[in-house]
């Protein structure tokens, strides 16, 4: 029987997009007030880092899925790097 896929990092990248987007919602308001707005900025580049974080959560689900090999070994050999 199958389990269904993890959902791990959906919610962190979900609270980093809406941090970007309420940065960036913020710093064109103010804009268009004329006030410059350097500290919405820093909203925006914290949720992009949040959004990092959360893609990367949710790449290491790969490695967890991938079945072993008939060894029983993960590692499989590379045959590029190998010596003549």
């Amino acid at each position: 029987m199958e389990t269904a896929p993890s959902q791990k990092g959906v919610i962190i990248k979900l609270l980093g997009a809406i941090m970007m987007m309420l940065g960036l919602l913020d710093c064109v308001l103010t804009l268009r007030g004329g006030v410059p707005a350097y500290e919405f900025l820093l909203l925006v580049f914290f949720g992009a880092g949040v959004f990092a974080i959360g893609a990367v959560r949710a790449g290491d689900r790969r490695a967890e899925e991938r079945p072993p090999t008939a060894t029983g070994n993960c590692q499989v050999p590379d045959a590029k790097h190998q010596n003549p």
